[in-house]
């Protein structure tokens, strides 16, 4: 059953930057670019690069920031991985996004369990929705099925760059339908 309240952060790369653009600076676009070839160099998987948040365990709810910064890098490092590098119309699509992406794993103990979930964010005061959700209608068995936790699933959302405050300390939170909270508190000025 997902319920309960996670609390934790977890920065898989180190940001440089102060907080999360919404309207990077040429600077920050590069260093974001060489970021990315030089995890390609390493063998660093671009999944590592997100902005990760959340657990550590292999069953414990976490999931990441897709933001303009990280986007570049993840796919510069997709990019080096191929010997190729993005071109200048890779690069404008990203920058141009007007949203970030929030992807979060849960555990349930059904199949259909995070049908209809839903994920907001809290700055303060303030709950700031989603212009979109998605999420898995059918969870994917986890390996270890029958017991707990038998299934997996994601919940997908994207908020305008507009309408949330990209330095402040924000709890994201997953309501699945079949009830709980699954919550993380992120501290966004220490995302890039």
């Amino acid at each position: 059953m997902v319920a309960g309240v996670l609390a934790g952060w977890m920065l898989v790369w180190p940001a440089p930057s102060a907080a999360i653009e919404a309207a990077p600076v040429a600077e920050q676009v590069r260093a974001a670019l060489e970021r990315g070839q030089a995890a390609a160099k390493a063998w660093t998987p671009p999944n590592e690069l997100y902005a990760w948040f959340g657990g550590t365990g292999e069953w414990e709810p976490r999931g990441f920031l897709m933001t303009k910064l990280s986007g570049l890098t993840v796919m510069a490092a997709h990019f080096a991985l191929r010997s190729e590098q993005p071109t200048e119309a890779d690069v404008r699509q990203i920058l141009d996004e007007k949203t970030m992406l929030v992807s979060v794993t849960i555990y349930g103990d059904r199949p259909a369990f995070a049908r209809e979930s839903y994920l907001v964010m809290t700055q303060g005061a303030r709950t700031i929705k989603p212009v979109m959700v998605r999420f898995d209608g059918q969870a994917q068995r986890t390996s270890v099925w029958p017991g707990a936790p038998a299934y997996q699933a994601k919940v997908v959302a994207s908020f305008a760059y507009a309408e949330f405050d990209p330095r402040a300390r924000t709890r994201i939170s997953v309501f699945p339908s079949v009830g709980g909270e699954v919550a993380f508190d992120v501290d966004f000025a220490r995302v890039e």
